[in-house]
């Protein structure tokens, strides 16, 4: 089960990376525009070059590099030494602090405008959240295997 989770991942983040997390708008007269992850990035691209592809690299080319090693691990097309690896790249994906950052300035608000929440940080927030789960369910997996075939010899 947890191979074919983690195969969806593979779709769901790059639909979650495009999706709106929210919409927000400078007071209630003006319209209310779509924010994503992707249109945070261009943002980010257009004013500070080295930030965004920090972020992108911890945003994005992590998480789904850790996803890939896993669906690989999984389908016993990667060596289970490389999990420690696996580990670290999760570790350096951001998206969590990214969306622990956004919560935290939802719940603060901007003082001058409105925020409304988008299903696209539902869908994120289950990625990052089936991620930690799958990544952590691998390792449980692999370390009984690992006591059992060292208890049999």
């Amino acid at each position: 089960m947890l191979r074919y989770l983690n195969l969806a991942l593979l779709v769901a983040y790059p639909v979650a990376w495009c999706a709106p997390l929210m919409r927000a708008g400078l007071l209630p007269l003006f319209g209310l525009s779509e924010i994503s992850v992707m249109t945070g990035l261009q943002s980010l691209w257009a004013s500070d070059v080295f930030l965004a592809l920090v972020v992108t690299v911890f945003a994005l080319f992590a998480p789904y590099l850790k996803t890939i090693g896993l669906a690989l691990l999984h389908w016993d097309l990667l060596s289970p030494r490389c999990l420690p690896a696996l580990r670290v790249l999760g570790k350096l994906a951001m998206a969590d602090i990214f969306l622990i950052a956004l919560y935290i300035t939802l719940t603060k608000g901007i003082g001058v405008g409105r925020i409304e929440v988008a299903w696209g940080l539902y869908l994120l927030t289950a990625c990052i959240l089936a991620s930690l789960w799958i990544g952590l369910s691998t390792e449980q997996k692999r370390d009984t295997r690992t006591t059992v075939s060292d208890s049999e010899t």
